[in-house]
């Protein structure tokens, strides 16, 4: 065990009680079985997270294991991304191994549980077979071909895998029970014809295992011996069980736990990949969507999403989470790391009327938060013409408004104290420049008479400012359970036309080099991420990954 003061789901007692009697020998491996068929998104951070973790608790070991028995499907690519993101997410394997290496060993068991009466080639349509199936309250039917004898089964079995048949003309079912009052027995398909190219086996295959039939005998091949799976398989479990007994191998223990629904958010997998091909978002690594890629992208650190894995915990009933706590999380886990900056999302000019038009006074700046995280004081010019945040203006303001007005003084945040005199106006009446005097008493951003200035803003200095694309992300569904469209429609009719927000910010002049990949806590606006993608020295681009506005933690006081 390496970390005894981690705490303890209802799957670590299960695990403790198996090593308490034996049932393992006192091993614990488990294995991550992603099928290839897109790319990751943060519900399988928590699956990675709790596979990984759980092993890793007890000193055993994980498999990366890729479900890969639908080749209509699967592409090279999402395996090479599923690899790339779990070692993001801070995890490696013991073994990466495949559903398909198991092919052949799959094909000879169900040949064992044809002569042992156990399985048979179903001539029915798939339209058939559902129909056949039954209901909750309604017992299902056996296929008229149910009967065929052991020899005939196993010909023709023999002949599906040559090639002889159609896909969709025949299938090989498992002989349980049509009448079981658990759907999943009532003798499932084991294999169906599909006449692809796989990207491992090539054509060696025209027939391909169900995820059914293969899951719980890959687990066994591997020796697994805790098969975590998300809840929607604990119906699944007598089926995973029965072809195990069935065919007297090694059995593992399938334990479910509660999938991680997140409000705001749809994680089904074939859902994100038609906002892709419609062209909803940018691609698989979009920072709105809720793929690793897409969240990496964002400027998420891995560090954050297995802290969030661990807060919400492991669950034995489906729920849904407030994404305010993953943007809680995400604040918490950059309120340290990232180095504040100054920088003006929405610009508008001021001009300190009194300041020397040529005259550059330069701050020694420290934007760190905490001494151990400092490196260096930063350096900030104050010119005459600098821009502030246009929202931090106000020609008629309310009552108890402590920023920029006519009249009213502010501190121009670690520079002076600046008081408006005046604004400049464009022919409709808008507010193009803002006339102030500075304090030349007040440099360094005290009050000389020590009197009291309300109102504190953040600023450029107009010669200096560094233009940056900058990109605000909002949630990408309007409404918290985009699932639930209106009547007639489906979920793309939630999506929210304000998901995307694109800027040109004016930053102060240190940013002009940042590379790719830092981030920064712009004050009082959020943190942001310089895209690792489109952003260059010189040239910067940055991506929000989230405000500082937390509305999570005000609905904990």
């Amino acid at each position: 065990m390496t970390d005894s003061t981690a705490p303890k789901s209802f799957i670590h007692e299960i695990v403790e009680e198996h090593n308490r009697t034996g049932r393992f020998g006192g091993r614990v491996h488990t294995r991550f079985p992603p099928e290839p068929n897109g790319y990751l998104h943060i519900g399988h951070a928590k699956s990675i997270c709790l596979n990984f973790g759980l092993a890793q608790h007890y000193g055993g070991l994980t498999n990366l294991r890729f479900d890969d028995t639908n080749p209509t499907k699967e592409e090279q690519e999402y395996i090479d991304a599923i690899k790339e993101d779990v070692r993001w997410l801070g995890f490696d394997w013991h073994a990466e191994l495949y559903a398909s290496d198991y092919f052949g060993q799959l094909y000879e068991w169900a040949v064992e549980l044809i002569r042992k009466g156990l399985a048979y080639v179903d001539d029915l349509s798939p339209d058939e077979i559902r129909a056949y199936r039954g209901s909750l309250t309604e017992p299902g039917r056996n296929s008229p071909h149910r009967g065929r004898s052991i020899s005939e089964n196993l010909d023709l079995f023999e002949r599906m895998k040559a090639g002889e048949f159609d896909e969709e003309s025949r299938v090989l079912r498992a002989r349980i029970d049509m009448a079981s009052p658990i759907i999943n027995l009532r003798d499932p398909v084991m294999y169906r014809i599909l006449k692809a190219s796989h990207p491992r086996t090539g054509d060696a295959w025209c027939i391909y295992p169900t995820y059914d039939w293969a899951h719980g005998q890959s687990d066994s091949i591997e020796g697994i011996t805790h098969s975590i799976c998300t809840l929607e398989f604990e119906n699944h479990r007598p089926l995973y069980e029965w072809f195990i007994q069935s065919l007297g191998i090694h059995a593992p223990q399938q334990i479910e736990f509660a999938r991680l629904n997140l409000s705001h958010t749809v994680v089904s997998k074939r859902k994100l990949l038609r906002l892709v091909n419609e062209g909803h978002v940018s691609g698989w690594d979009d920072p709105r969507m809720p793929t690793l890629s897409g969240l990496r992208r964002r400027g998420v650190r891995p560090e954050a999403l297995r802290a969030f894995a661990e807060r919400i915990g492991v669950a034995k009933a489906n729920s849904t989470i407030d994404v305010a706590l993953l943007e809680h999380t995400l604040r918490e886990d950059l309120e340290d790391s990232a180095p504040r900056a100054m920088a003006v999302l929405r610009p508008l000019k001021v001009i300190l009327d009194n300041f020397p038009e040529d005259k550059v006074e330069w701050f020694d700046v420290d934007f760190y938060r905490h001494a151990e995280n400092r490196e260096e004081l930063r350096r900030v010019p104050l010119t005459r013409e600098i821009y502030i945040e246009q929202d931090d203006f106000m020609e008629n303001p309310p009552p108890k408004y402590f920023r920029l007005a006519p009249g009213q003084e502010v501190r121009l945040m670690n520079a002076c104290l600046a008081a408006c005199t005046g604004v400049e106006k464009d022919a409709a009446g808008v507010v193009t420049a803002v006339h102030c005097t500075y304090d030349p008493a007040s440099l360094g951003g005290q009050a000389p008479d020590g009197r009291r200035v309300k109102g504190t803003i953040h600023w450029v200095s107009a010669p200096h400012a560094v233009p940056a694309e900058v990109r605000l992300y909002n949630p990408l569904f309007a409404v918290e359970n985009p699932e639930e469209a209106p009547e007639g429609e489906d979920f793309i009719a939630n999506l929210n036309p304000q998901s995307l927000e694109v800027v040109t910010a004016l930053l102060e002049p240190a940013l002009a080099q940042v590379r790719p990949g830092d981030r920064y806590q712009f004050v009082r606006s959020g943190y942001f991420f310089a895209d690792p993608q489109d952003s260059a020295p010189g040239k910067p681009v940055f991506n929000r990954i989230v405000g500082l506005r937390d509305s999570w933690a005000k609905q904990q006081k």
